[in-house]
């Protein structure tokens, strides 16, 4: 009783003057309870090295010991060390017949929900069923709750469902999971529910169904709730406010966020990052940077929020970028891993690949870092340095995750290294992420990249689920390589097979007919994507029109062009111009020449062709005309170089 009232105390000094007396007097030898209380107490008090040297040496330990150190790992966030305990109990058992009670599962459940290990804890849901431990409402708003953390809807749902006992926690929780996902009809069933059954809805409540509806980008359904929650007199504290200027900045809806932030008597740092982030999403990076300048000057501290947030607002300035890590460094936030990682991300995305390299070398590394290096790497075109660094990063028996993986595939497909590409392919293997979807079509992709079509459509074909990404991917292979007929094919597949083509689908098989003269499989093709309800774009058509070009088609092409329901750009005439050229169609060249000169007047190629066009059929006369009307607009013709000029 007393080590019990110094843990509540949080009295370790007294604690350990105890310990001696128990020591002393031979009591911790033959009293399992007092060992637990012991383990109990340095757990609650923070010393974790003490709680496990003291249960090391019990030689008797029952469920109670066990159960104060799986607890104590949990409450001092140690939970995979209490997930193991708890693995290791259930596997030397307990003895004298003994089970794990309620708040033994409940620390394994909480770890489990901590650690987002929804299998882990689907074990112990069974363990639970198999021995009847699971009837209490204790256990079952446990079971709530780690399926909650772990984002498995489905299973949150069933465990609500058998609550006895439905109270305002249990509806915060699930209503919560709904909200993350989007399932904002779920949401607003349990809120009505919540009325009919009498339970007033906090602003907890409130607030997670606004954010769900942020989630949906659901506008008119949201501004409905808004309004109601006004009507019905419900509170609009601030964190609802809060709640709904993040709503409207994820809908797009600026100025109604920035009235709310306007009318906010006491904003906090949370309605602060509300307004940066919605700012961010749409680009404004000089705004985001305006707020930030502006909390400094009303004294308002940034967070480590803030500063990931401007940070990832920076894509260009790295002026702005450089003031905001001034004043991490000023003010101490620089050491944060996630700033950290924020500042190489906004480094490599300015290009600055020095700075960020540098400052890689500096941090604190988690496996963010090292994937923002490599991402970084990539995106800037120095595939060679981002496989280098992967290859540094497994040197340094860091854990590459599908990240790191998907973004080294990208570095290999540009590079054609198709060695390096093949080592990436074992890592897969070696950490079982074959059915990780968009990583496996990224493998294929980069075996399209680098020459392997036939084992990118081996892999391809083992997929035991594929998504319109993947189905793009391998009809666009076939293309690259020229064989048109297979991509005419697959695409026919992937049309029997359910899946719903979108507008790259359709481009990618397009552009495969038109470089094999495939007329008839285009034509057809392209009148498919009304069926699908696809607005053909300008490339759709700049696509067909070379087709039919090319095949010679002149007329046919003009005419598509002629019908288009959207305005022609330069690109569509300028194709139709190159089919002219190629046929030697002087009436028609002029009169398309004519068009593309009016949509892009400074594009000094539709002049040079017309006039080789012309030159070339003896049309000399025409052919100055068409180099003085060039130079009489201005237009300079661009100086081209060869290898050779170099030297």
């Amino acid at each position: 009783m007393i080590v019990t009232a110094c843990a509540e105390l949080s009295d370790i000094e007294f604690g350990r003057i105890i310990h001696c007396f128990g020591l002393k007097f031979g009591l911790l030898r033959y009293y399992v309870a007092i060992g637990s209380s012991f383990v109990y107490m340095y757990c609650k008090c923070n010393e974790l090295g003490d709680a496990e040297n003291m249960f090391d040496e019990m030689t008797v330990r029952d469920v109670v010991s066990w159960t104060a150190l799986i607890n104590g790992y949990v409450q001092n966030d140690e939970f995979e060390k209490g997930l193991d305990c708890f693995r290791e109990m259930h596997k030397v058992g307990v003895g004298d017949g003994e089970k794990p009670n309620v708040r033994t599962i409940d620390g394994g459940m909480k770890a489990c929900g901590n650690l987002g290990y929804v299998l882990s804890g689907r074990c112990i849901h069974g363990y639970m069923v198999k021995t009847g431990s699971g009837y209490s409402q204790f256990v079952k708003s446990s079971l709530l709750s780690m399926y909650s953390k772990c984002g498995t809807t489905e299973d949150a749902a069933s465990s609500f469902l058998e609550l006895d006992d439905k109270d305002l926690i249990s509806m915060t929780t699930i209503i919560g999971v709904y909200a993350k996902k989007g399932r904002i009809r779920e949401c607003l069933d349990l809120f009505w529910a919540m009325q009919k059954s009498e339970i007033d809805p906090d602003e907890i409540i409130i607030s997670c169904i606004i954010s769900g509806l942020g989630n949906s980008k659901k506008v008119s359904e949201g501004k409905a709730f808004h309004g109601m929650i006004i009507r019905r007199g419900f509170k609009l504290s601030k964190m609802v406010i809060n709640s709904l200027i993040s709503m409207y900045s994820k809908f797009g809806c600026l100025n109604i966020a920035e009235n709310l932030f306007d009318r906010l008597f006491e904003r906090d740092v949370d309605s602060w990052n509300h307004m940066i982030s919605g700012y961010s999403k749409l680009g404004l990076e000089t705004k985001c940077f305006e707020l930030f300048r502006e909390m400094q000057q009303l004294r308002v501290e940034a967070n480590k929020d803030s500063l990931v947030l401007v940070l990832s607002s920076c894509s260009e300035s790295a002026l702005i970028g450089r003031s905001v890590h001034c004043y991490a460094i000023k003010n101490g936030k620089d050491a944060n891993i996630s700033v950290a990682n924020s500042l190489v991300g906004m480094y490599g995305r300015c290009k600055n690949l020095t700075a960020a390299n540098r400052l890689f070398r500096r941090v604190q590394k988690d496996i963010v870092t090292w994937n923002t290096l490599i991402t970084a790497y990539t995106h800037s075109g120095h595939s060679n340095e981002a496989i280098s660094l992967f290859e540094q990063m497994i040197s340094a028996d860091v854990k590459p995750n599908s990240v790191t993986l998907k973004t080294v595939l990208s570095a290999c497909s540009h590079q054609a290294a198709l060695e390096h590409g093949k080592r990436v392919h074992s890592y897969i293997k070696e950490m079982g992420l074959e059915f990780d979807l968009s990583l496996v079509t990224s493998l294929v992709d980069m075996y399209v990249k680098c020459g392997e079509l036939q084992l990118s459509r081996e892999i391809f074909d083992s997929m035991p689920k594929r998504d319109v990404i993947s189905w793009n991917v391998m009809i666009s292979g076939y293309g690259i390589h020229g064989d048109a007929n297979a991509a005419v094919e697959l695409f026919q597949q992937m049309e029997d097979s359910g899946a719903r083509p979108n507008g790259l689908s359709f481009l990618a098989v397009l552009l495969a007919c038109t470089h094999a003269g495939l007329v008839e499989a285009g034509k057809d093709i392209f009148s498919r994507m009304e069926r699908y309800a696809i607005q053909p774009t300008l490339k759709h058509y700049a696509c067909m029109v070379d087709l039919l070009g090319r095949a010679g088609y002149l007329h046919e092409a003009e005419n598509l062009v002629l019908s288009m329901p959207i305005v022609p750009d330069g690109g569509v005439w300028g194709s139709l111009l190159g089919c002219c050229r190629t046929h030697n169609d002087v009436e028609m060249a002029e009169r398309v020449a004519k068009r593309a000169i009016e949509l892009d007047p400074k594009n000094d190629g539709y002049y040079i062709l017309m006039a080789n066009m012309l030159n070339s059929m003896g049309l000399w006369e025409k052919a100055e005309k068409v180099r003085e009307d060039m130079n009489k607009k201005g237009v300079r013709k661009k100086a081209g170089w060869s290898a050779g000029e170099q030297w």
